[in-house]
């Protein structure tokens, strides 16, 4: 191979001089410039060399001279590091080049190989052609051959590609070549460039230690100095703290203030929401006692209602019993029952209309006498309405309208209707106010008669309580005093809500239920029209809704008495609207005055009067301000600090504004408001303006109620002046240091603006316009240490505006120094970890101040600060590191400031700054975590494994700390493996991990071995772990099968192999103790059995079975994903009760319908309601029969509830994975030889494992038809027919599917009738499948339906069987006689069905079979055999001349049911005469087999009598066209006469001469009549003339002459024999007239011929 490799053409390495381009070396040879003064340019990545140099030239310590003796130039430096640089590229490069090589060579050996190993297959493939020839086997030989072109092409291939890597490999081998002389020439330079570099790591180390040594020097110095300054500190410290415990104390005394207040206020909002909790609480319990109290009722009125409907069905049956006795009574007695009953019914009905007229004659006097008393309360209601305009008038019509009312409701039982109705809801709207107190009096009335009702029914009757107590129980008069006193207080009420404008509608009853509200709704509630300017037109439009539940109407009444002038209203009455429906009306405003208006647009309407609010405003200032307090906080002398302060406009009209700093306070405003109170105002006042300015029309009774909010906002403001009055005179110490201080001495708190800290910015006056905001500065410079205050107003040149007050406050501190963060927050941290901060003081000062760091002496093992001393310039500022190292002593250390349970540091550091009397504080906060990783066990135990198996076993993993530590398996054995991710991952803050260790033991031994987990931080947590190792006698070749997604109806199979390897007899084997050693057993076969899990998708084949020593078994296992019986039942049982639900909405829908449409009256309301009940409980029963049967046992497989949840199912699944662990069990060897019976011992030990992993996914395609069953079945199927089922599928995937279909047996019975197509998502396709058997016997096979997904596997099953079947008539000749022409006679044939299967026939008839010769060969044969031989006939004879059929078969072709029969027709009708009518009829199976064979005849005649007989005169076979005129075209002697008064007639007699004697020559002739309704003649006569002639040749006839019924035949006998005297061989010969008498009179000219013949012909 090397030989080849070096015998390559040296043309390839031609253009490789272009790899070296990007590599350049510097040497020695291109130092040309070295006496010149300036030294070349260093490159941009070594600038760092030329800052070296600098620091070397200014500290002068780092100028260390070279052992060589010269200080090394800085181009030196960089040439050595460029060299350095160059050659590693080199090196690198040749590496490269070097795997390069050896891939090329890997590449060109694998090559050659595969192309030996093609080689040797084409061997062995051509020596397998040349075997097949000579087998002759031609099929193979094809097969081969093709397998042998495609191995040629391969090897073709293989050697194209060995001769390009032979190629390449030269010219990588030239490269590196190249490569290697280039590292040659630069040894030299390698070496001097690796002497400078250890001359550079010498004066690097010189420069650091002299570098150290300087650092300590001024380490010492600064020490010092630090020890000067603690003596300082010390006494400034002491000065410190005595300040801060002052300032400590007066804060401790202002909390105790501040804290008395909170409480109280605290308390007094406990006992507010303990009242409010204690109403719910109470509210809660009403609702539950009357829940409960609702359940007793409607269990008591059920339970009568029950104990009614029972007792009323006694009663029933009680009557029928009696009348049924009296009926028998009666009989007995010889009186009319019925007649008796019907009298004793009228007389019962008589009386009953007589009580009730009586009743009502009462009732009418009670009327009478309430319309007396309600005359009265109309006068007395008259002198109340004084103050009402046009009170009398109205007052009349209603009391008119009302007793008119009252007369139709008592007068009349029955209901009014909806017309009179509307009529009186109309009146009673005219009558105005006293509406109210009619229908309070009509209302009293139903319940008079419902009173009354329950006074005419007995105890025992009213059986039925109501479900709540009512104003029935109690049985009392209200006296009339009591309603006089009533009706005052309605009149008050409704005066006061007229005054108010609104109308209180009295409450009204529409199909039993009540109208709440006004029976029109507008949209908008309110009209309003905002901010409007005079003689401007405004319109709107408002929606009016008919909210009622009749049909109603609305009219304009008119507006109000102050609106008149300004407002319009366009509104056209749009007659009656039904319930929900709307008309608009238009309103127009016209402001003529400047100033707000309110008032009302008033309608009218069926079911009473309403009315539409309206508001008119005009343009407004509404000022409002964002904050009336600002404070500016505690800030140092010498800053600046600004707020801002945002006037608001909200409304429609501009102002002047100026910002007023005088002490002089306006009435309105001469109080502090608490900043509660402020906000609280504020709140108020921006709602409002909110509203008004976004526009939202609300109704009225929500801007009354906001008005009234805004008034008592006021209101509680200006009664707070007067209580802070009262907190004042208690003293300073009353008032919290969270209030603001009151203005009560204005001369001392405020000061002027020029003197004050506190200024106002540049806007102090201008105009701010409608919905305009505008910024208002206030500036805050502290000049001197103290509180200021500035108080001002903000003023307006609107005179309906008031002032605004601003109150301003400010603290001014002195303190220079401060740090940044006040608080150092660490986040968490762990133990013996190192964590860094800078904490940055800034100072004030002008000059430079001193600061040290004071960290608590307990802290200082865990935390420092560098510096601890150091000084910050004038302006500007200091950063200090903050170094905390928490060890584990922290708990202990610092008790104090250290929360062991939670982890919590809170560490004070003071900052102390030279001159400052008050130290700088801050805190430094974190939380310490531990760092520990826990195992929830120590040891883990494996127990015994087999070396084919892997065991599992789970552990638990604990992060015991506050942040999430990353972790690792290290050091993991071969034999262990960690999961998931490989033993690496993240733990977060106090997680705990499941993590899963899997063994497999490699060799048969015990093991024992650590686990190692190194966290993040570089720490060590051990697991002892141990096991034991086994080896079984058999084993799989795959204990692990991963199925793919195989979808629910598909299924997925692999095989795997169990084998018993050979092993010699001295080897050892593992024992049932596997840690016993040296048990030698001889080799010996096993027994194996593979233990199914229950319900599992898992088949294998074989399951049980016994292996030799060195034998193989193959193992198949199949995987079949189907939906579990208990997710089918559980879906049936979900949909069965939703349908439950949806048919429990459904009844109640309908009931609530139901008790709508009835009309509510109130001498039947009881009785309705009692069949809403009965309908209730009748409903009952039904629900309880489907509960029933929703059993999840009752739930049949293959039921159309069950198939359909399985299709349900199918069309919801996703996904889902199963995992099985099947054990193999494995016997130690056979049976006992002297017991083959018992069974053989197994051992635990040498159990094998197969794992599955079985993912099951949705189907995307689904059989549909036959309730969703794969399986087509034909059953029985008769041999030789055709039987097609249809299989309909259907795409439930979300793509289109490409079917492909496998391919059935060509020789089998089954075929695919229609091609499977692409199928769009959701669409469906049916496939046609046929049956056709060739044999008796069944027939089984599986059409397999393809898609990239899945394979719908479809089983087709078919039994043939041989039919049966039976004809009545043997076959041969059916003869259907002579009929009347265009008449029609049948025939009725039997087929008996003696099979078990349907069997299809067909009646075929030779006239209409497709295959009939035209002018066919029987004809032929006739019109050549002359006229002697008269028994030759075609099969079809003569056809009519209209184009159908002389016979007709009915039903063509059928099907006869098995065990039953057939009965067929058979027609004969003709349209011309003939006496050659025949056909063939064959009654054919479908699997073509005859049942029988009939020869068709008849003949037609055009009159009801004929002669039939003789010799043919003519040919059988006649034309289709229609005889002409002359006679030679009639076909037989019995067509109609035309022009020949006669009909020929040959008969020829032949007398036969044997042995010298002469038999007589006998013929026959016939004679019949048709039956007919045509014609009117019954019966038919004949006779012949000159007989006797005839007699003297030798002829006789008898009888000469007859009659003929109808319906029959009369034979004629024509018989001769020869006289004396005849001469052999002469022929006799006469011509007799035969008269033959029907419907008409026919001559027929007969013919005698007579001879004598020696032969029988």
């Amino acid at each position: 191979m090397d030989e080849e490799d070096q015998e390559g053409p040296r043309d390839v390495v031609s253009g490789s001089g272009g790899l070296w381009d990007h590599v350049h070396l510097s040497t020695d040879h291109h130092t040309e410039d070295e006496g010149s003064h300036q030294e070349p340019p260093l490159p941009p990545d070594l600038d760092w060399l030329e800052e070296l140099s600098e620091e070397d030239d200014g500290d002068g310590d780092l100028v260390v001279e070279a052992d060589y003796g010269q200080k090394r130039s800085y181009a030196e430096t960089a040439r050595m590091f460029k060299l350095r640089r160059n050659l590693d590229q080199l090196d690198s490069f040749h590496r490269q080049k070097e795997h390069d090589v050896l891939r090329a060579r890997e590449e060109l050996k694998l090559c050659r190989e595969n192309v030996k190993s093609l080689e040797e297959q084409r061997d062995t493939l051509e020596e397998k052609i040349d075997q097949q020839k000579a087998a002759d086997n031609s099929v193979a030989v094809f097969r081969l051959r093709t397998q042998h072109k495609h191995l040629c092409q391969k090897l073709q291939s293989e050697e194209e590609l060995e001769g390009h890597l032979n190629i390449e490999l030269k010219q990588l081998k030239l490269e590196l070549n190249e490569v290697e002389m280039e590292l040659s020439r630069f040894s030299s330079l390698r070496q001097e460039v690796q002497e400078e570099e250890r001359l550079f790591q010498d004066l690097k180390v010189q420069k650091a230690a002299t570098r150290l040594q300087q650092e300590r020097q001024a380490t010492q110095n600064l020490q010092l100095k630090i020890r000067h300054l603690k003596d300082k500190q010390v006494t400034m410290k002491k000065k410190e703290e005595l300040e801060c415990q002052r300032k400590i104390e007066e804060r401790q005394a202002n909390r105790k203030i501040a804290t008395k207040y909170l409480k109280e206020t605290i308390k007094r909002m406990h006992q507010e929401e303990a009242e409010k909790e204690e109403q719910k609480r109470q509210l809660l319990e009403k609702r539950i006692q009357a829940v409960k109290s609702l359940k007793a009722n409607i269990a008591a009125t059920q339970e009568s209602l029950r104990i009614q409907q029972n007792r009323a069905k006694a009663n029933a049956q009680e009557k029928e019993e009696q009348q049924k006795q009296l009926r028998k009574s009666l009989e007995a007695q010889g009186i009319n029952s019925i007649r008796h009953m019907h009298q004793q019914k009228q007389l019962e009905t008589i009386k009953q209309k007589q009580e009730e007229f009586e009743e009502r004659q009462k009732s009418k006097k009670v009327i009478v006498a309430k319309i007396i008393q309600e005359e009265q309360l109309v006068k007395s209601r008259k002198r109340h309405q004084a103050k009402l305009p046009n009170i009398s008038s109205t007052d009349k019509l209603s009391s008119l309208g009302r007793v008119r009312d009252n007369l139709l409701h008592y007068l009349d039982p029955r209901p009014p209707s909806a017309t009179e109705e509307r009529a009186t809801a109309q009146w009673r709207e005219t009558s105005g106010i006293s509406s109210s107190s009619s229908a309070s009096s009509d209302g009293e009335d139903p319940e008079e008669n419902m009173r009354q009702e329950v006074d005419h029914l007995s105890p025992a009757d009213s059986l039925a309580q109501p479900e709540f107590s009512g104003l029935w129980d109690e049985k009392y008069k209200s006296p009339l005093n009591l309603k006089t006193t009533l009706v005052q207080t309605e009149v008050k009420q409704e005066e006061a809500a007229l005054s108010s404008g609104k109308l209180n509608v009295p409450v009204k009853k529409v199909h039993g239920k009540e109208l709440k509200g006004p029976p029109f709704i507008s949209k908008p509630e309110v009209l309003l029209f905002k901010d409007f300017e005079v003689q401007k037109i405004y319109k709107k439009k408002i929606v009016l809704t008919n909210t009622s539940y009749i049909t109603n109407h609305c009219k304009l009444v008119g507006v109000s008495a102050q609106l008149k002038d300004s407002i319009s209203i366009n509104f056209e009455p749009p007659g009656s609207l039904p319930a929900g429906m709307s008309c608009d009306v238009q309103a127009v405003f016209q402001p003529m005055i400047n100033e707000d208006l309110e008032g009302d647009v008033h309608f009218s309407s069926a079911a009473g009067p309403f009315s539409v609010p309206v508001r008119c405003t005009i343009k407004k200032c509404e000022l409002v301000v964002d904050s009336e307090l600002v404070d500016f906080g505690s800030h140092v002398v010498g800053q600046t600090i600004s707020r801002t302060i945002t006037l608001t406009n909200k409304g429609a009209l501009a102002t002047l504004f100026s910002l007023d700093t005088s002490t002089w306070l306006s009435p309105e405003s001469h109080h502090v408001q608490m900043p509660s109170q402020v906000s609280h105002a504020h709140t108020c006042q921006e709602t409002s303006s909110q509203n008004t300015t976004c526009g939202i029309q609300k109704s009225s009774e929500e801007i009354q109620t906001k008005q009234e909010s805004q008034e008592l906002c006021e209101a509680s403001q200006q009664e707070k002046p007067d209580e802070e009055s009262e907190v004042l005179a208690a003293g300073p110490q009353a008032i919290p240091e969270a209030c603001v201080s009151t203005n009560a001495e204005p001369q001392v708190d405020e000061c002027p603006e020029d003197t004050c800290d506190i200024s106002l910015g540049n806007v102090r006056e201008g105009e701010i316009g409608p919905f305009e905001s505008i910024k208002l500065e206030v500036v805050f410079t502290p000049t001197v240490p103290g509180e200021a205050k500035l108080d001002f107003h903000i003023k307006f040149s609107n005179q309906s505006s008031k002032p605004i007050p601003i109150y301003v406050r400010g603290i001014a501190v002195s303190i220079p120094v401060w740090v940044v963060q006040p608080t150092v927050d660490l986040k968490i941290c762990m133990f013996n970890r190192l964590y860094q901060d800078t904490v940055v003081v800034h100072s004030r000062a002008s000059t430079a101040l001193k600061v040290t760091f004071d960290v608590c002496p307990e802290m200082r093992k865990h935390m420092e600060i560098l510096p601890k001393t150091g000084f910050i310039q004038a302006q500007s500022s200091l950063n200090a590191q903050l170094k905390f190292l928490p060890r584990r002593s922290l708990s202990k250390d610092v008790k104090k400031y250290f929360d062991s349970d939670t982890g919590v540091l809170e560490v004070p550091v003071t900052v102390q700054v030279a001159g400052q009397v008050q130290p700088v504080h801050f805190t430094v906060q974190a939380v310490v975590t531990s760092s520990d990783l826990q195992f929830e066990q120590t040891e883990v135990d494996f127990g015994v494994c087999s070396i084919y198996q892997s065991v599992k076993s789970s552990i638990r993993l604990t992060n015991l700390s506050l942040l999430p530590q990353d972790f690792g398996f290290l050091g993991v054995p071969e034999f262990i493996e960690v999961q998931p991710n490989d033993g690496f991952g993240t733990l977060l803050p106090q997680q705990t991990l499941d993590m899963d260790l899997i063994f497999s033991a490699n060799k048969a031994r015990e093991y024992n071995f650590q686990l190692t987990c190194k966290s993040g931080i570089n720490r060590d947590f051990l697991l002892s772990c141990r096991a034991v190792g086994v080896c079984p006698p058999l084993e799989l070749s795959h204990s692990l099968i991963q199925f793919g997604a195989t979808a629910l109806g598909d299924y997925s199979t692999t095989i795997i192999d169990l084998i018993n390897p050979h092993v010699n007899r001295n080897q050892s084997k593992q024992s049932v103790t596997p840690v016993i050693k040296d048990v030698k057993t001889p080799e010996a076969p096993r027994l194996f059995s593979f233990t199914l899990p229950e319900d599992s998708d898992i088949s294998i084949t074989p399951s049980a079975g016994r292996l030799l020593p060195g034998q193989r078994c193959q193992v198949q296992v199949t995987f079949r994903p189907r939906l579990l019986e208990h997710e089918i039942r559980e879906e049936v049982l979900r949909v069965l009760h939703r349908a439950k639900l949806l048919r429990e909405k459904e009844l109640e829908m309908n009931r609530l319908s139901e008790q709508e449409e009835i009309p509510v009256e109130p001498s039947k309301g009881k009785k309705t309601s009692t069949n809403l009940k009965n309908s209730k409980m009748s409903d009952d029963p039904k629900t309880d029969q489907q509960s029933e049967s929703s059993n999840p046992v009752d739930i049949q497989p293959g039921s159309e509830q069950y198939e359909q949840a399985r299709a349900s199912l199918l069309c919801s699944f996703t996904q889902r994975c199963s995992d099985f662990i099947v054990p193999c069990f494995i016997s130690e060897g056979d049976p006992p030889d002297d017991d083959r019976q018992a069974p053989p011992a197994w051992s635990a030990f040498n159990t094998l494992y197969l794992k599955l992993q079985c993912p099951a996914v949705q189907p995307s395609l689904m059989g549909i038809s036959n309730n969703g069953h794969n399986i087509i079945d034909f059953h029985q199927v008769a041999v030789g027919q055709k039987v097609i089922k249809k299989f309909t599928i259907q795409n439930i995937s979300n793509e289109s599917l490409d079917l492909r279909t496998s391919v059935l047996d060509i020789h089998g019975p089954f075929s695919l009738l229609n091609a499977p197509r692409c199928m769009r998502p959701g669409e469906k396709h049916t496939l046609l499948l046929a049956l056709s058997p060739g044999l008796e016997k069944t027939y089984c096979e599986t059409l397999d339906i393809h898609d990239h997904k899945m394979t719908l596997e479809v089983t087709l099953r078919g039994e043939g069987v041989v039919p049966a079947v039976t004809s009545s008539h043997p076959g041969g000749l059916l003869d259907f006689g002579c009929v009347l022409e265009k008449e029609s006679t049948s025939q009725v044939l039997k087929l008996q069905n003696n099979s078990t299967v349907a069997v299809g026939f067909m009646a075929l008839l030779a006239s209409l079979s497709p295959s009939r010769l035209q002018g066919g060969a029987d004809s032929v044969a006739v019109l050549l055999g002359g006229y002697a031989d008269s028994q030759v006939q075609p099969i079809v004879g003569t056809q009519n001349y209209s184009g159908l059929s002389v016979f007709s078969v009915v039903p063509v072709e059928g099907s006869i049911a098995p065990g039953q029969s057939q009965d067929i027709t058979v027609t004969f009708q003709p349209d011309h005469p003939s006496v050659n009518y025949s056909d063939k009829l064959t009654i054919q199976l479908m699997n073509k087999s005859k049942v029988c064979v009939m020869d068709l005849k008849g003949a037609a005649s055009s009159h009801n009598t004929y002669l039939y007989g003789g010799d043919a005169l003519t040919v059988p076979i006649e034309s289709l066209l229609p005889p002409l005129i002359t006679s030679q075209t009639q076909p037989t002697a019995e067509s109609e006469v035309m022009s020949d008064p006669s009909i020929p007639v040959l008969v020829s007699l032949r007398a036969l001469c044997s042995g010298g004697a002469i038999t007589p020559a006998v013929r026959e002739l016939q004679v019949g009549c048709i039956r007919s309704t045509q014609s009117n003649k019954k019966s038919g006569e004949f006779y012949w003339e000159n007989v006797a002639s005839l007699q003297q040749q030798g002829f006789s006839i008898e009888p000469s002459k007859g009659t003929v019924e109808a319906g029959h035949t009369r034979t004629i006998r024509v018989t001769w024999s020869p006289q004396s005297g005849y001469k052999p061989y002469e022929v006799v010969q006469t011509c007799v007239p035969l008269t033959v008498k029907g419907d008409e009179r026919n001559i027929y000219r007969v013919t005698l011929m007579a001879l004598v013949s020696n032969s029988a012909d």
